[in-house]
């Protein structure tokens, strides 16, 4: 009799039209991905960033297959174009099995009343099961709605907004997610199945495949129990699995998290579609290239790398290949040591100041310089020195020792403050500690700020169009530099693979142990940068520049220009070109670009006699490590000075020889002095160094010899800091 009055009062009551419209629930639907669109309107990336739930986007009711829809009316609500909203037959059956404790196949509540628990979550069934009081007014809310809607609208939000597995919401993510395709294109199992998980999305996989089997039968009438049955099972095994593990996203080099960064730069959500700058064939081809190249570097313990171009004149980002195509690790905003890739800019700072010029010889000799932690000592790549090499040559060829010496006379707080000022955010810490290494790249950098350093320098010192960060007289000297083959050949060889057919400026760098490798350069309309590596920090084998980074780097340049020619920047006022020679020949006589005003027509070495006297090595406070795996005689540490003419070494109180002429000890362990000493005994340079480790085998005692053969062996042990081997 309770359950009569109820259903008869039920009736009686009058409609409030206060649900949403179908338009309404339609236009607040969001699918929980954002569309990554490139500079064209081309679909880059779909990257899902609403972790609530997995929805792609609203299916419209025509768009769906008409068995599932038949499957889920047989499943869950077989009167529903028949009542208005409540079954009340449904509703009585299942008051009688409550009352004899029957077993219930279906339940009372039809499509619209689960609607209406979709649309408000107050309605909805929780863990410790329905009350009379929300069956009401779950009741009240699907009259309602069947009074605003109509049945094909209902059935539409219905299929669109019911979670069928998981987190799978709506039945576009469940038919992309459970069987790989559109709703479209479900066939019968299909159907079943999905109808099956509206029930119970939590249920075993045999639960739903014996629900499925049964309302295959229903739908068909007659059925080949085994055979269907069995792919039913089959198919439910298969879905459930695919669900298990992630999609795979496209290969386009871009990670969720840079889909997600752009997003919310925009101040887009979950569901929206964002248009970036990129070009999608120009981020396929970076992403096919940089893999192809990781391939024929991974026997060199080579396994990510990154990419980024740029367009010179506006700042877009053409390309953005995160780490070659798979994972979520992004290799262009991941900070690493820069390597050599620092150098233009200090030797740009020099030209600016005056202190430089392209012609100006530096000293390219070994040098040990003291540090609170010890002695640094930088080392160039190929561990050769020159003796003395220009501005150009030690640029181009990436020398290490000249370009601490340059570091030394810039000053490393204004080097500090310069790379800052460039947009290298990531030196974050005081100039002290980074040091001098800095100038080799000590410092940590993303490829994104590199890049754009770059840019500035292509732009001719203007960053972003609008402020001047370099001089551009002394941009164009540094760009004209590193588009210069020659000078770069000292160390690279003229045949390599930073040498384009067009005008192009670039540089490499490997930072300390061979953990990074670099290449970023510019050509008269892009920036294109290149880095490779291991994300875990392994060291790489035998990578140098030219090896690792610059192929791919090479590739993309040549891509960009395959049909159009780049060509270099014209002299901006204040920059004259005047032929140098060098005395001796250091170099040979060449025509030089110089600031107006600093233009020389000879640059002349001062022989060492000439110089004022000064001990080169050992230098002062250096330590020398013994080898005791080496012969006694074949130890030897080599003694030199500039200045020398007229003077004698003196080690340790002992007479060892005129100055002018390079002397060699056979080292003891122990406290040594070494000093040059004029006519009347008197010192004019002295240093103090240490000889560590256990005297080798049969050696009696210190011997001296003019001879300038044998080998020095430098320790970095014990606090001392030894050299970079970086280019």
């Amino acid at each position: 009799m309770k359950i009569l009055a109820w259903l008869l009062l039920l009736v009686a009551l009058p409609v409030h039209a206060a649900v949403p419209t179908p338009q309404e629930v339609k236009a607040a639907w969001r699918s929980s991905d954002t569309t990554l669109l490139d500079r064209h309107g081309e679909i880059l990336a779909t990257v899902r960033v609403d972790m609530a739930g997995r929805r792609l986007g609203w299916v419209a009711l025509d768009d769906i297959s008409p068995t599932l829809g038949r499957a889920v009316l047989q499943a869950e609500d077989q009167r529903f174009m028949e009542h208005g909203g409540i079954d009340f037959q449904a509703i009585g059956k299942a008051a009688w099995d409550n009352l004899f404790g029957q077993q219930r196949t279906r339940g009372a509540s039809t499509i619209t009343m689960q609607l209406a628990g979709l649309l408000d979550p107050k309605l909805a069934p929780r863990s410790k099961g329905r009350t009379w009081a929300r069956k009401w007014d779950q009741a009240l809310a699907s009259r309602e709605l069947e009074a605003g809607w109509n049945k094909r609208q209902i059935l539409e939000a219905y299929l669109n907004l019911a979670s069928y597995r998981g987190e799978l919401q709506g039945i576009g993510a469940a038919a992309r997610n459970l069987f790989g395709k559109a709703p479209s294109g479900l066939d019968a199992g299909e159907a079943a199945i999905l109808a099956s998980l509206l029930r119970a999305p939590t249920a075993p996989p045999r639960t739903v495949a014996k629900r499925a089997c049964a309302l295959a039968r229903e739908l068909a009438g007659e059925l080949e129990p085994r055979t269907d049955c069995a792919a039913i099972e089959w198919e439910v095994d298969a879905a459930f699995a695919r669900t298990a593990s992630a999609p795979a996203s496209a290969p386009t080099g871009v990670t969720p998290q840079f889909v997600r960064r752009l997003g919310g730069a925009v101040g887009s959500s979950s569901g929206s579609v964002v248009r970036s700058t990129l070009d999608a064939s120009l981020q396929r081809f970076a992403v096919a290239t940089l893999r192809r190249h990781l391939a024929e570097l991974a026997e060199r313990n080579v396994g990510d790398g990154a990419v980024i171009v740029i367009d010179n004149a506006s700042g877009d980002v053409l390309a953005y290949v995160a780490n070659g195509g798979a994972g979520e690790v992004d290799g262009v905003t991941a900070l690493r040591q820069a390597g050599s890739t620092l150098k233009p800019f200090l030797y740009e700072l020099a030209l600016e100041r005056g202190q430089l010029t392209a012609a100006s010889l530096l000293d390219d000799t070994p040098v040990d310089i003291p540090t609170v932690g010890g002695l640094y000592v930088p080392q160039n790549y190929d561990h050769q020195y020159r003796d003395a090499a220009s501005v150009r040559t030690s640029l181009a060829g990436s020398l290490n020792v000249p370009a601490v010496r340059t570091l030394m006379l810039t000053g490393l707080e204004r080097f500090h403050e310069r790379l800052r000022a460039l947009g290298i955010t990531s030196l974050t810490e005081a100039p002290e500690f980074y040091g001098w290494s800095l100038a080799l790249g000590s410092g940590d950098v993303s490829l994104l700020e590199l890049a754009q350093a770059y840019r500035t320098l292509a732009n001719g010192g203007v960053q972003d169009g609008k402020r001047r960060v370099l001089d551009a007289r002394a941009s164009f000297i540094v760009a004209d530099i590193l588009s210069d083959r020659a000078a770069r050949s000292t160390t690279f060889g003229l045949s390599n693979e930073l040498a384009t057919g067009f005008w192009s400026a670039v540089k490499t760098g490997t930072s300390k142990d061979m953990r990074d490798n670099w290449c970023v350069g510019f050509s008269d309309r892009y920036t294109v940068g290149v880095w490779v590596g291991n994300f875990d920090g392994r060291s790489m084998w035998d990578v140098s520049g030219v090896s690792g980074a610059a192929p791919a780097w090479r590739d993309v340049m040549d891509y960009l220009h395959r049909d159009r020619p780049s060509r270099p920047p014209a002299a901006p006022p204040g920059v004259v070109r005047q032929t140098v020679r060098f005395a001796p020949a250091v170099e040979p006589e060449r025509s030089e670009w110089f600031v107006r005003g600093t233009e020389v027509a000879l640059v002349e070495m001062l022989p060492p006699a000439k110089r004022a006297p000064r001990i080169v090595y050992p230098a002062a406070d250096s330590v020398i490590a013994l080898d005791p795996d080496i012969p006694a005689p074949l130890q030897r540490v080599s003694l030199r000075a500039y200045g020398g003419a007229g003077l004698r070494w003196q080690l340790d109180g002992t007479d060892a020889g005129p100055a002018d002429r390079g002397a060699t000890w056979a080292p003891l362990a122990g406290e040594h002095e070494v000093k040059l000493v004029g006519e009347d005994g008197r010192a004019v340079a002295a240093a103090r160094f240490e000889v560590r480790g256990a005297a080798a085998p049969g050696q009696l005692a210190s011997t001296l010899s003019t001879s300038t053969g044998g080998s020095a062996i430098r320790s970095s042990g014990n606090g001392v800091n030894s050299g970079e081997s970086e280019r």
